[in-house]
């Protein structure tokens, strides 16, 4: 999770309206794949990490900096969907995202789709990156 948050917080300030998020795809303590949120605030940084994994990510951890989102404005699929279309077996979230797109949609999404989720590891550390971008909601 540390990663994930390096790769956020490597990213502030470059994402426009989105936020900077960091995602780590692992297996055990082998790194599958890694990516941060993209300038401009696309890709996000779950599909950059699924997208770079491709059949990898099967069976995987995801080690996401905040909340993946359950909707998306441009009508893509979300990164809920794609994390569990892509077959990872557990999503660890350090930060919830108070966005009206996630908001625990995205955990709850996941669940929905047999994904383990655990929350908050890390909280703290990754608290910091998402202060601004909390106060827009």
């Amino acid at each position: 999770m540390r990663r994930a948050i390096a790769l956020a917080r490597a990213r502030l300030g470059e994402t426009g309206d989105n936020p900077a998020v960091g995602c780590v795809l692992a297996d055990g303590e082998t790194l599958i794949a890694e990516a941060a949120t993209a300038p401009g605030g696309r890709p996000h940084a779950e599909e950059q990490a699924l997208d770079a994994a491709a059949e990898r990510a099967r069976g995987a951890t995801a080690y996401v900096s905040l909340e993946p989102c359950a909707e998306r404005s441009s009508g893509a699929p979300s990164c809920a969907r794609r994390l569990s279309e892509a077959g990872v077996a557990r999503v660890v979230i350090a930060a919830d995202d108070p966005s009206p797109f996630a908001a625990g949609r995205g955990e709850a999404a996941l669940r929905a789709a047999g994904v383990r989720v655990e929350t908050g590891l890390l909280a703290d550390e990754a608290a910091a990156l998402y202060a601004g971008y909390r106060r827009r909601f």
